[in-house]
């Protein structure tokens, strides 16, 4: 019999007042893999109102023991790292190395937001007037209502919940249904390291049933979302008729830039980790190959012999390049624009089948894919896939490339291959996205600068380093006058 997962409310683990369950399958083989319990509005409800009443005592708990906390908590993660990243790998797909990183995020995650509890900066300034100091402060905002996505199941929510908790707002968790265990793993680590019961309250569940929940209750005054542009701007309509605060990380279309100058060996490298990395299932995923004419033949050729040699199975077996993608519907997508792009006269260098032989069989499956000579205007130059398929663009000119690569909605991750100092500051300063590489793929943030990015990717936040406090708190400006007589700001100065 499979494992029974359930909700964390109030610090107790309980079912969902439904008494509706739903179970988890390896998207490898089929395997069961648990199960976990199916709630609604009313679950969200009790999480809430569980948040509400611990915000109360929290919010004045002192910022470095909550970080004193959240270190112990990195401890843990640190020492189960290996069975959490199995797990992982067992329940999304995503090979073992992988899983390894996504945990080790989540270290790395919970130790730094642990040491801002030692930080948490306001500011002091001069006042104008005499006997008189200025100062500002950051303080919680409420309940934090986190909603993520299923690729990245214990480092997206490290990025969410550990900055809401250190700034000291309690949470009500909805992770995706095709991976809450990472999710239960996180909340039972933080309830080891000793976080009290209600400030992390888990309820796990659909978008319809729980997500909508979440946005829209009344004790819940802030909301970071991470997942498509169609369902966060859903969440965004749904948070504005509140007036709530609100977080977007949404859709990527990243492109990587081969110059006619570039270490061509070094941007295979980058492309085949960026394009087929978690299978392509990444926000951040290299989509699009803009190369300069002079260096698309030999560059596209090294691309297909490496692809083309890619071992595809079970994440587990640490011989594997690229595991199953997340789902049957994911598969049948990726599929979907694999004709699209054939369809609108693109070149299909290599791949474009779904995966059957043997074991595969079991499985989701896609081969690595790579079009070559695709106009920046197809479709899969356009959109996002959010599976192993990239799209080579040729271009004559740096200019050009940059036009291509800012010439869509989104505008999250790009990266430019060149030995012209010159043409990296060009993209640089030209390139408009919240991230940019220089001979680097277009994947491997790292946790102490802000993640995020422009257009359609997002409303503004940033998630990760120091920037993501800002969302999670609120700037109080305090005036401490010891004149012992009134005096008028930009009155009694002139």
């Amino acid at each position: 019999m499979a494992t029974l997962f359930k909700n964390y409310i109030g610090g107790k683990w309980i079912e969902s007042s439904t008494g509706k369950r739903f179970e988890r399958r390896n998207p490898a083989n089929g395997e069961l893999v648990a199960e976990y319990t199916s709630s609604n509005a009313a679950d969200v409800d009790a999480a809430a109102q569980a948040a509400a009443e611990a915000f109360k005592s929290w919010r004045l708990y002192p910022a470095p023991k909550r970080g004193e906390l959240l270190y112990k908590a990195a401890q843990i993660l640190q020492d189960r790292k290996e069975e959490f990243s199995r797990e992982m790998t067992e329940e999304m797909g995503k090979v073992i190395s992988e899983a390894r990183g996504d945990v080790q995020e989540a270290i790395d995650m919970t130790y730094y937001m642990a040491g801002e509890g030692r930080r948490l900066y306001g500011q002091t300034t001069p006042s104008e007037l005499p006997n008189k100091f200025n100062m500002s402060v950051k303080k919680p905002i409420g309940v934090a209502g986190i909603i993520t996505p299923w690729n990245f199941p214990m480092a997206i929510p490290s990025w969410k919940i550990t900055p809401a908790l250190i700034a000291g707002n309690t949470v009500v968790f909805k992770p995706a249904s095709f991976t809450p265990r990472m999710a239960v793993r996180f909340v039972e680590v933080l309830e080891e390291a000793g976080i009290p019961g209600g400030v992390i309250n888990l309820v796990i569940g659909g978008g319809g049933e729980v997500g909508h929940a979440v946005v829209e209750h009344p004790l819940v005054d802030l909301i970071s979302f991470t997942g498509s542009t169609d369902t966060g701007i859903s969440v965004a309509e749904r948070a504005a008729r509140q007036n709530k605060r609100c977080s977007l990380e949404m859709g990527g279309k990243n492109a990587i830039i081969v110059m006619d100058d570039a270490d061509l060996e070094l941007a295979s490298d980058g492309i085949l980790w960026s394009a087929f990395g978690t299978s392509g299932q990444r926000c951040t995923a290299g989509s699009r190959v803009i190369v300069h004419r002079a260096v698309q033949q030999e560059l596209v050729g090294r691309l297909v012999d490496r692809a083309g040699g890619m071992r595809l199975g079970n994440g587990l077996d640490e011989t594997v390049q690229i595991g199953p993608v997340v789902s049957q519907g994911q598969l049948e997508t990726v599929a979907g624009y694999v004709k699209v792009g054939q369809d609108e006269g693109a070149v299909l260098a290599t791949g474009g089948q779904v995966a059957t032989a043997g074991e595969l069989s079991c499985g989701f499956f896609h081969e690595p894919t790579i079009f070559d000579n695709v106009r920046a205007d197809m479709r899969i130059a356009q959109e996002e896939i959010f599976g192993p398929v990239t799209s080579v663009v040729p271009v004559d000119s740096l200019e050009e490339a940059i036009g291509v690569v800012n010439g869509v909605k989104y505008g999250l991750s790009a990266s430019i291959f060149t030995q012209d100092v010159n043409n990296a500051y060009r993209a640089m300063q030209d390139i408009f996205t919240g991230i940019l590489y220089v001979n680097a793929g277009t994947i491997g943030a790292e946790i102490h600068l802000p993640f995020g990015g422009t257009k359609a990717t997002g409303n503004g936040h940033r998630e990760a380093g120091t920037a993501t406090l800002d969302f999670y708190t609120e700037w109080q400006s305090i005036y401490v006058d010891y004149s012992g007589r009134l005096q008028r700001a930009q009155i009694d100065n002139q």
